[in-house]
């Protein structure tokens, strides 16, 4: 999916480019494995460096299951998981695109690049 490509969300239609650094975040820790509430607030609070209240957590994984780039299913009655959809997918994989777009201006970047994907 290019910048210009998009989510739909029945009614409304926004591109990756759209979603905050905080969702586009929980996106990628979604990428990882279908995960619980608690479990992405700890991956972030461990990104950050600092404490990720529920009140900014639950609203945006809200958001993402509304826009249909993540599942919300039932653990337990207490439990909610929270899965990556393919739109999800493709939202992160657009968001790795335009970075690399950007950031591989020449090889020895392009080799940056390689060495973390261990190639």
């Amino acid at each position: 999916m290019s910048e210009a490509q998009s989510v739909t969300d029945g009614s409304q239609t926004r591109t990756a480019a759209d979603l905050t650094a905080f969702q586009q975040n929980i996106l990628a820790i979604l990428s990882e494995e279908p995960m619980y509430g608690l479990a992405i607030k700890r991956e972030l609070e461990s990104y950050y460096g600092s404490e990720v209240n529920h009140g900014r957590l639950y609203p945006n994984l809200d958001d993402l299951v509304e826009e249909g780039l993540v599942e919300k299913s039932e653990l337990d009655k207490r439990t909610n998981q929270y899965e990556l959809t393919e739109a999800g997918h493709d939202a992160v994989l657009a968001q790795l695109e335009w970075v690399l777009d950007r950031f591989v201006t020449d090889e020895a970047r392009a080799d940056e690049v390689r060495a973390l994907l261990g190639e």
